[in-house]
């Protein structure tokens, strides 16, 4: 097996941004609401089903190709096309909504789903004076009154008792599902989460969407019991951010996520420093190339060079393998447990 290069699939949504998406794959901007794109994706986007899953050069859809093999992609034969995460590029030309995703027991009760949308960011870049995010709430939310300041559509409110984060390249910041959360204006990241595409819109008045398309075909009554409504301190937002300077290097992967985030997946950087190679085990991943250029090195001495900009979905069938070179690539992997999901 080979690493595959995976063309871009960018996606229209309903926020603004995109153009440095665009940029860094080197394709024209397709729209002025184009801030996703979805990487090796095996998923579509919610009630889009042609909307989101990744295909190859010559059109076939990824998610066929890891079904014809999934014990050759992901080591975990009887999961089908389920390769355990989802990968995004997000360039926020606009500040996002208020949103929460569900936990996995909401999930499981409600969608039919193994799997909620726990996420993370991993912040590549900034604009503005105060790149910001925001997540959990400050004090305990009372339910009655988050409810009649969602039906009020009352931003101003929901944005002030939130945890603001100024953000840098480099940070990556954890968001548990449940959490209410936002990014700011101007900051491009990669997301890396649950493979679903399951959101609660507490805010949808700054965007494209309606209320009817803001609680999951579930009714509110029903979704904002997956709200948490409880404080997350100074103590619990501190242990969600970890940092990782974006031009250290390492003979050795860095890990660019909080602890946490292991439990529903892996984010490492591969940064070579000098000659020495950086040793990666096998399984399934999704490598972006974020700067300069390398090269990827496999059992039997084959070789794949890479180049800023590029995309490749690595399957657990390739082995270990290993990266040299003046280049930094992100590796976005399942959890150590996966597919056992809890």
């Amino acid at each position: 097996m080979r690493p595959v290069l995976m063309p871009p699939n960018i996606v229209d949504h309903f926020y603004r941004g995109g153009e440095r998406i665009a940029a860094f794959r080197g394709v024209p901007a397709r729209s002025e609401r184009s801030p996703e794109e979805w990487l090796a994706a095996t998923v579509h986007v919610a009630g889009r089903p042609g909307d989101g899953p990744s295909r190859l050069a010559d059109g076939t859809l990824f998610a066929d190709l890891v079904a014809a093999d999934p014990a050759g992609w992901t080591g975990a034969p009887d999961h089908e096309s389920d390769v355990g995460l989802l990968v995004k590029l997000l360039d926020a030309g606009q500040r996002l909504p208020v949103h929460v995703h569900p936990t996995r027991p909401f999930a499981r009760e409600h969608l039919h789903s193994c799997y909620g949308k726990t996420e993370a960011w991993h912040i590549l870049e900034t604009q503005g004076d105060d790149p910001s995010v925001w997540v959990g709430f400050r004090a305990d939310v009372d339910p009655a009154e988050l409810r009649k300041r969602v039906d009020a559509q009352d931003s101003a409110w929901l944005l002030d008792h939130m945890n603001k984060m100024s953000v840098r390249p480099g940070d990556g910041i954890l968001v548990p599902a449940g959490e209410a959360h936002a990014t700011g204006a101007g900051v491009f990241l990669v997301e890396v989460q649950e493979p679903t595409d399951f959101s609660i819109l507490l805010e949808w008045s700054v965007t494209t969407a309606g209320r009817e398309e803001s609680h999951l075909g579930l009714g509110f009554d029903t979704v904002l019991r997956g709200v948490n409504h409880r404080a997350t301190g100074p103590e619990e937002l501190a242990a969600l951010r970890h940092h990782v300077d974006p031009a250290a290097t390492s003979s050795h992967l860095q890990s660019a996520l909080p602890a946490a985030s292991g439990a529903y997946f892996r984010f490492d950087l591969a940064a070579p420093a000098g000659v020495e190679p950086v040793a990666v085990p096998h399984g399934f991943a999704v490598a972006i190339v974020l700067s300069g250029t390398g090269v990827l090195c496999w059992q039997n001495q084959e070789e794949q060079t890479l180049r800023r900009g590029e995309v490749y979905a690595i399957p657990d069938g390739l082995g270990d393998w290993s990266l040299r070179g003046s280049v930094r690539v992100a590796l976005c992997r399942p959890s150590d447990d996966w597919p056992e999901i809890s």
